[in-house]
């Protein structure tokens, strides 16, 4: 299978790849003139391209007409999730990428245990482990980490540019299968909490904000578990995992 990279350099029938990727490329897997690989542009697109150039610091290529990625879902997935403790959010998501979210945006809200310390470090982190898991799965988007959002409030503000949301809430709500099927495009948000869960002022204000309110069933899931559960549910009813 051709090595996948991703790059913003892509116009016009050419391609370009700088840094750590070129060095990737031309040093540790040794690449010569006329190899294939799979690049991935910034208008969410797969080309093969063709190495035509190779010199310090950057291989230059030429490529063919783009086309859509199979590996990408035909809904666009937001995952809001509540901040968790000890790391486990760089599980979330490593895992999430995988499964086929679009983008991850923690918060913290009334019972997150975490508090927020020196995030936009962090952030740099949280995204360069998307990009690995985007590479790992075939994706050919890289998802966005968002900075994390300082109160609940924040998310409700948000919901609007959603075409549904979807507020998973361990008071239990509807059943998740009457509210996707198959088919179902646009763009998704989906709302799991930390440790802590969500206070009845909480869920009051998102069903205010428009947030359906859903169950994932008799069983209390860790934090951890629950945003990938309720994205595996979500690809799964609108057919994005066949």
């Amino acid at each position: 299978m051709p090595h996948r990279y991703f790059t913003r350099e892509l116009s016009n029938g050419q391609a370009a790849l700088t840094g750590s990727d070129a060095h990737h490329l031309a040093t540790v897997m040794r690449a010569r003139l006329g190899e294939e690989v799979v690049l991935c542009g910034p208008d969410g697109l797969e080309y093969t391209g063709t190495v035509t150039a190779i010199t310090p610091g950057r291989v230059e290529f030429s490529v063919n007409e783009g086309a859509p990625s199979k590996a990408e879902p035909d809904v666009a997935v937001t995952l809001f999730v509540g901040y968790p403790k000890q790391g486990k959010l760089e599980e979330i998501i490593r895992h999430s990428v995988e499964l086929g979210v679009q983008e991850i945006i923690p918060f913290f809200s009334r019972y997150c245990v975490a508090t927020p310390k020196k995030e936009e470090a962090k952030n740099e982190r949280y995204n360069r482990i998307a990009a690995e898991a985007a590479k790992q799965a075939g994706r050919a988007q890289i998802p966005h980490v968002a900075l994390p959002l300082p109160h609940f409030s924040d998310v409700c503000q948000a919901l609007p540019r959603y075409d549904k949301t979807l507020f998973f809430y361990e008071g239990g709500g509807a059943p998740l299968r009457t509210l996707l099927t198959p088919g179902s495009t646009g763009r998704l948000a989906l709302i799991t909490g930390s440790e802590g869960g969500f206070s009845a002022e909480e869920a009051a204000e998102a069903a205010s904000a428009g947030a359906l309110t859903v169950g994932l069933g008799p069983r209390i899931l860790r934090c951890e578990t629950a945003p990938l559960a309720a994205l595996t549910a979500a690809m799964l009813l609108t057919g994005n995992l066949e």
